[in-house]
């Protein structure tokens, strides 16, 4: 006999912080700056933020983060300038600063829901887990249709064991936006921990509709088809997460524990070597237990 241990359910990732919308057409921004503590004639306000802005929109970091900082250290205030500064610093690591510069859009435009949910991501990153939720919170209160607050609060609440409200959470960003392919994809580790198997199913299998290369739904719907016994079914997920990332180690292991599961001991044992997990045998039972 077979026997596994609780397999964790792979984490979703942190939503991508978004960058302030650029207020004006690149092609209407046409005159270029450059910043010099001896140019006569310094440089408006606006100059500089549409310089920077058009800079980060193009990728051109060290330059954004140049204007912005200049912008700054001359004593000017713009919300949406502190807020994509934090999604620079962010970028860089250095959190801290990046939570500092969060704070500040905040305090220019407290109902800034953008900036608000950026700052959850830091606060939950840095592991101030209770900052984060009401930070997202906040998102919410001043955004009721901001789908990815929603999203990121269910994560928060997944990780305090609140499973019931964090699925709540993750249906209604769901019901905002049937799209979005990362909700129907966290529903469906919710609805694994609740052992709720074959609605868990049908998340992965709608995340994986809408986003095909999701390597983590393919590969924990292999897990949830081999707990429903569907093992021919379940090799195929995981082999699909192998195509998309052929690192994948819960995939890996996931498709060697199948195979001995069908009596396919010496290809089961290899894909499990190679995701480097491995098995326990109990001698006082004719069971083994499978770890990664």
């Amino acid at each position: 006999m077979l026997g596994l241990d609780k397999e964790e359910q792979r984490k979703q990732k942190v939503n991508e912080v978004k960058t302030f919308s650029v207020p004006y057409a690149l092609e209407e921004i046409k005159e270029n700056i450059s910043i010099s503590t001896n140019t006569p004639c310094k440089p408006s306000r606006e100059q500089i933020i549409n310089q920077a802005f058009k800079f980060h929109s193009q990728g051109n970091i060290p330059e954004a983060e140049k204007h912005y900082q200049y912008f700054i250290d001359q004593g000017f205030s713009d919300h949406r300038v502190f807020s994509n500064y934090g999604i620079i610093l962010k970028n860089l690591g250095n959190l801290q600063e990046a939570e500092l510069s969060y704070r500040k859009a905040i305090e220019i435009k407290p109902d800034y829901a953008e900036a608000h949910y950026n700052l959850g991501i830091i606060l939950r990153e840095i592991g101030k887990l209770k900052d984060a939720e009401m930070s997202y919170r906040k998102a919410i209160e001043i955004k009721p249709d901001y789908a990815d607050a929603y999203s990121n609060l269910g994560n928060i609440l997944k990780d305090h064991g609140k499973l019931q409200e964090a699925e709540l959470l993750y249906r209604k960003a769901i019901e905002l936006n049937p799209n979005y392919a990362d909700a129907h994809y966290n529903l469906g580790i919710i609805l694994s921990d609740l052992r709720k198997l074959q609605e868990a199913e049908n998340s992965y299998n709608k995340a994986i509709k809408l986003k095909p290369d999701h390597a983590d739904a393919h590969s924990n719907l292999g897990n949830i088809l081999r707990d429903l016994g569907k093992l021919d079914d379940a090799i195929s997920s995981f082999q699909k997460a192998l195509h998309i990332e052929k690192d994948n180690e819960t995939s890996t292991i996931g498709l060697g524990t199948i195979l001995i599961m069908k009596g396919e001991y010496i290809e089961g044992l290899r894909q499990i070597k190679k995701g480097e997990g491995f098995i326990v045998f109990d001698n006082s039972k004719p069971t083994m237990k499978i770890y990664s």
